[in-house]
C-alpha cells in the first residue's frame, strides 16, 4: 500500500506521519520537497507526482490556512484550498484510489448555538471560508472514493498555537483580553490524525463509508474559557504566571478589527463520525492538557 501525504511539516502533517506508517509506505512532501512536487500551488508538478507514485491513498494536509491574509490574496487562496484538491480528487478518481481531505466548520456562517450536522445549510462568511468549501464541492463532486473531515480549533504542541501564546502573555502581562462569544472545541493534531488512520483502515474495507465527517474534540468552550484553562493549568504546575484569574477579561469578537470576520458557533455535531467509525471523541480539555504537560516539562 502506498500513500501520499501532503503537507507533511504542517501539525496535522507531522502527526500523520506517525498514525499512517502502520498503514504501509508513506511519500511525505513539504511544499519545498526537491525531487517529488509538494507545492498544492503548481497544479502541473502535483499532477506529475501523483502519477509517478501511483499512490492508494492521498492524504491532503496542506491547505491555505492565514484567514485575514485571505481576503487580500483570494486567488491563492482558492488554487490552494479548491484548485488543488479538484486535482487530487480528479487524479484519485482516475486512478481509484482515495482521497483525504480536511476542511473546517469556517464553511458555516457560525449563526445560532446548536453543534452542526454534515447536512446543514453552509454560509462562509469569508475567503478562506468560501475557499475551503469550494475545495470540499470539487471533491464530491468528483465521484471519487473520498473522506473529508471538518475540524476546528486546531492544535499541536508543534509549532506555535493559541494555549503557548496564552502562556507566554501570562507571565509577560497583569491583565488579558479574550474573546468569549465565539464557541467551539479546541481539538489535537493528533486526534485527527490517530481519527484518520483509524476511519482509512475501515474505509478500505467498507468503501460506502466515503463521505464527510465532522471531526473534533467533544465538549466546548470559548477563547476565553480556553485560555483561562491553560493559564490556571500552568499556574497549579507551579509556572511563574502574573497575570491574576479575574484579570482575564472576557471581551466580544467586535473588540478586536480582523480583515475576516469569524463565525461565533464554530460547534460540530461529531455523531455520524462516531456511530459510523465506532469511535469515542475524548473532552477537549484531556488534549489540551496533554499539550500543556509537553509544553510545560520543557521549561
Amino acid at each position: 500500500m502506498k500513500i501520499l501525504l501532503l503537507g507533511k511539516n504542517g501539525q496535522v502533517g507531522w502527526e500523520l506521519q506517525r498514525s499512517l506508517a502502520p498503514l504501509g509506505e508513506v511519500f511525505a512532501l513539504a511544499t519545498n520537497s526537491p525531487e517529488l512536487c509538494g507545492d498544492l500551488t503548481n497544479l502541473a508538478g502535483l499532477k506529475q507526482t501523483i502519477r509517478d507514485i501511483a499512490p492508494d491513498i492521498i492524504v491532503n494536509a496542506a491547505a491555505y490556512t492565514a484567514v485575514d491574509k485571505a481576503e487580500s490574496e483570494p486567488d491563492l487562496a482558492y488554487v490552494i484550498n479548491a484548485l488543488a484538491p479538484e486535482l487530487l480528487a480528479q487524479e484519485a478518481k482516475r486512478s481509484g484510489a482515495w482521497l483525504v481531505h480536511y476542511s473546517t466548520d469556517y464553511v458555516f456562517d457560525g449563526s445560532g448555538d446548536q453543534p452542526r450536522l454534515e447536512t446543514a445549510t453552509t454560509g462562509p462568511l469569508n475567503v478562506y471560508g468560501q475557499s475551503k468549501l469550494s475545495g470540499e464541492a470539487a471533491i464530491i463532486a468528483s465521484g471519487c472514493q473520498h473522506l473529508i473531515f471538518r475540524t476546528s480549533w486546531v492544535y499541536a504542541a508543534r509549532g506555535n498555537n493559541f494555549a503557548k501564546t496564552m502562556l507566554k502573555l501570562a507571565q509577560e502581562r497583569e491583565s488579558l483580553s479574550v474573546i468569549n462569544d465565539q464557541i467551539g472545541a479546541p481539538t489535537g493534531a493528533d486526534l485527527l490524525a490517530d481519527v484518520t488512520a483509524h476511519a482509512v483502515r475501515s474505509a478500505l474495507l467498507r468503501p460506502e463509508l466515503s463521505g464527510l465527517y465532522h471531526l473534533v474534540a467533544s465538549g466546548q468552550t470559548s477563547w476565553h474559557g480556553y485560555a483561562s484553562f491553560v493559564i490556571d493549568y500552568a499556574r497549579q504546575a507551579g509556572i511563574d504566571i502574573k497575570v491574576a484569574t479575574a484579570a482575564i477579561q472576557a471581551v466580544a469578537s467586535n473588540a478586536f478589527v480582523t480583515a475576516a470576520q469569524r463565525p461565533l458557533n464554530s460547534r460540530l455535531d461529531t455523531h455520524k463520525l462516531q456511530n459510523t467509525f465506532d469511535l469515542h471523541l475524548p473532552h477537549w480539555q484531556t488534549g489540551v492538557i496533554r499539550l500543556l504537560d509537553e509544553i510545560l516539562e520543557k521549561k
